[in-house]
């Protein structure tokens, strides 16, 4: 974990701290996209084998989609993420016009509008080139506070150990690979983080009323602390 970074994977985050309505009105709706292309254009020597970028929508009201995600191992992979979410775009300005440039209207309805961006680009170091192993990665569920999505620059060396505790945890991963066992580590403590709040808080409040709280108080530092203290290797997340 002390591992200098050099010229491994690349990694680039974007949170917009205000409205999305004050980007759309102050530089237009493509703000964040254009932030985003430029931040992983920077780093495209940081990894050419394959790039992905994931988008998270915050406040979205039930029964609308709130993450999306693409991943490329096109020759010029950022090139091709950025031109299939301008396609988005241009579909969407051409569909809503004037509501192209109404947040609530954007966030229910066009992907990668979200307020939080998430891309990385893949140096690959083990496994084959393939969109398989090109992160982030998503770790699904119906509560929103349990979902989880990841990228990391990272070789870890006790992945067998790693792959054993989960099977003891009585977990059956998919894989027997570095990026598939930090994602479940972490989503085990992540669950039981959830669920710690939710016994906590399900006497005194409704379901819906423990979720939303659950999604404020979610100790992430915590939850983090315990999942990676089994790690042995180097990590960024």
């Amino acid at each position: 974990m002390s591992d200098q970074i050099l010229h491994e994977c690349g990694v680039a985050m974007i949170r917009l701290r205000k409205p999305l309505s004050y980007y759309i009105e102050k530089y237009g709706p493509t703000y964040a996209m254009n932030k985003m292309y430029i931040l992983m254009e920077k780093q495209h020597n940081r990894g050419q084998d394959g790039a992905g970028i994931a988008n998270i929508k915050i406040d979205v009201r039930p029964g609308h989609r709130y993450i999306s995600r693409y991943r490329s191992v096109k020759p010029q992979p950022v090139a091709h993420l950025f031109k299939k979410i301008s396609k988005k775009y241009r579909g969407a300005l051409k569909e809503g016009k004037e509501k192209f440039r109404n947040e609530q209207w954007l966030k229910e309805n066009v992907a990668f509008t979200g307020e939080l961006w998430l891309g990385h680009l893949r140096y690959g170091t083990h496994g084959v080139n393939n969109i398989e192993n090109v992160h982030p990665f998503l770790r699904q569920n119906n509560w929103r506070s349990r979902n989880l999505v990841m990228a990391g620059n990272f070789n870890l060396t006790n992945v067998e150990e790693l792959f054993n505790i989960l099977v003891d945890l009585g977990q059956h991963p998919k894989e027997k690979v570095d990026t598939v066992t930090v994602m479940e580590k972490i989503g085990h403590f992540l669950d039981e983080e959830v669920q710690r709040l939710f016994e906590k808080y399900k006497d005194k409040f409704s379901n819906l009323e423990v979720s939303d709280i659950i999604e404020n108080e979610i100790d992430i530092q915590r939850m983090l602390k315990r999942a990676c203290k089994d790690f042995d290797g180097g990590y960024t997340m």
